[in-house]
């Protein structure tokens, strides 16, 4: 059921593509506004308290509608998988951008690749250069496909029923709305946000690291991995780039033009500068490591099926 419900979710999310605009997840998000108004008194236990109350009622509902409908047909069991998988993986959400910029770069607009990439990633884009551009679109893409995909696909195939996927999608919106904020001396509210979304990226981002470099140059990918990710300012992040950056040949982070001043970033990777020519093989990257792991979902679904037997 987990193989079906990847494989079909993915195709319809082809075909329908849901964009950035999901009704769930907005009211999701006036929820958790309306708990941070009623809750936040800038202690860690009240963050914990809200993520609480925020996740665990759609975790319960999802499951008990789960169960429910097992009960009374796998087929509509697996039908309300699909729909929730859908509705929280999002592959759409950034090839789309990701083949706009490319599109762009490929026809020398280099102002709608700028606003593009600006709208996509919420950075200053309007100094950069091609390469650049392509530098940052190559890691905002390789970023994105985790917390969309990998991340999402890893937890659904762990956690009973849909309960997985939602659970992942929840906690990654609220670290970026709790969690993501400086916390002052009187304001810890987002900490137990952040703690439990670095809590669940722990193993499935290494996971993601590791399919990278099995899908392309393993030697460089393990070698940026060891020797880079550190520098990186988020440690979890930057082993997701460095490998990527170490399977595909290209250069990531370094410096880029912001805001009128450089932004100065560590080097990641050892291949050649990013270019257009990049932000393609970056792409296929990501689909042959999907395939990957479908193909690895596949083998522990058959291993099993027959051990039952």
């Amino acid at each position: 059921m987990t193989l079906i419900s990847i494989i079909v979710a993915l195709a319809l999310e082809q075909i329908y593509p849901l964009g950035n605009r999901n009704r769930v997840f907005l009211l999701f998000t006036r929820y958790a506004n309306y708990l941070e108004r009623n809750l936040n008194a800038g202690q860690h236990r009240h963050g914990l308290l809200a993520w609480l109350v925020a996740v665990i009622p759609p975790l319960a509902v999802v499951y008990g509608v789960f169960f429910a409908l097992h009960t009374l047909s796998p087929l509509l069991a697996l039908g309300w998988n699909v729909l929730v998988l859908y509705l929280t993986m999002g592959f759409r959400h950034f090839s789309s951008a990701l083949t706009q910029i490319t599109e762009a770069l490929a026809e020398h607009r280099l102002t709608d690749a700028r606003q593009a990439l600006g709208a996509w990633s919420g950075q200053a884009t309007s100094e950069l250069e091609t390469n650049e551009i392509s530098r940052l679109t190559i890691e905002q893409g390789i970023i994105d496909s985790y917390r969309h995909v990998f991340g999402t696909m890893f937890w659904f195939a762990v956690l009973p029923g849909p309960t997985g996927a939602v659970l992942y999608r929840l906690t990654t919106m609220l670290a970026q709305k709790w969690g993501s904020r400086e916390s002052t001396f009187d304001d810890f509210f987002g900490r137990f946000s952040a703690q439990a979304y670095a809590l669940l990226d722990w193993l499935p981002i290494r996971l993601t690291a590791a399919s990278f470099a099995v899908m392309g140059d393993f030697e460089d990918a393990v070698y940026c991995w060891r020797a880079q990710a550190q520098a990186w300012g988020n440690y979890a992040y930057g082993i997701l780039l460095a490998s990527a950056a170490g399977a595909v040949g290209v250069k990531l982070g370094d410096p880029l033009r912001q805001d009128y001043t450089v932004k100065f970033r560590p080097e990641l990777g050892v291949g050649d500068e990013a270019d257009p020519h990049f932000l393609k093989r970056a792409t296929g990257l990501v689909w042959r490591t999907v395939m990957l792991w479908i193909a690895v979902i596949a083998l522990g679904s058959l291993s099993l099926w027959a051990g039952g037997y």
